[in-house]
């Protein structure tokens, strides 16, 4: 696969295939801890490295171990225990050296071993190498962070909107939740504008 090739996947993962805002993966943590600029960082960082990790060590699993020993049905279990391994990996690090983000984060942290966004990555990276045989590791590890990266810029989008609602004049009957869900749609409906755009790129 060419270097426009990983570009355009690249891009695509964080602009028009966006697992948070156009797939609507990980909604959990997008909503929970999007409320301060420096949680939505925080976590962002940790499913990050999470998704590419994971991501490196699940796809040769997959590829070289499960499938020639007719154990593919084993995938969700053996990514899951995988993402749950790192995660714990992630959490030991930021507790001993990021004790103030650590508590920040609270329990939407251990989430991340059950956050459909990272398991979702590492599993739809399989099904586009099934469906494009070019689609080999290098592409799902730039697939996982652009899909990271895209993480990052949907938290950090919305974490500024909901710093701004804080100060807003908002109709008692659309304050909390219901106010958060229109906003969220609101900055998912911007996406939309991006459709296209690395269509070329992706040829």
């Amino acid at each position: 696969m060419s270097i426009t090739n990983l570009v355009g996947i690249f891009i695509a993962a964080i602009l028009t295939e966006n697992y948070v805002l156009c797939k609507f993966f990980g909604i959990c943590p997008f909503l929970g801890v999007s409320k301060k600029l420096n949680t939505a960082l925080g976590m962002s960082a940790a499913v990050t490295f999470v998704m590419v990790i994971s991501t490196a060590v699940t796809w040769p699993l997959y590829t070289y171990i499960l499938v020639p020993n007719d154990m593919d049905y084993l995938q969700t279990l053996v990514f899951i225990l995988v993402i749950a391994g790192l995660v714990q990996l992630v959490e030991i690090i930021m507790k001993k050296y990021m004790p103030l983000l650590y508590n920040a984060l609270g329990i939407y942290l251990p989430l991340i071993t059950t956050n459909c966004a990272v398991l979702g990555i590492t599993m739809l990276v399989l099904d586009k190498g099934a469906e494009d045989p070019r689609f080999g590791y290098a592409a799902a590890l730039v697939n996982a962070f652009g899909a990271g990266i895209g993480f990052l810029v949907a938290m950090v989008m919305f974490a500024g909107v909901r710093e701004r609602l804080e100060s807003a004049d908002i109709p008692e009957s659309l304050k909390g939740l219901p106010i958060t869900l229109v906003s969220a749609s609101l900055v998912a409906c911007s996406f939309l504008g991006f459709s296209g755009i690395v269509d070329g790129l992706l040829k």
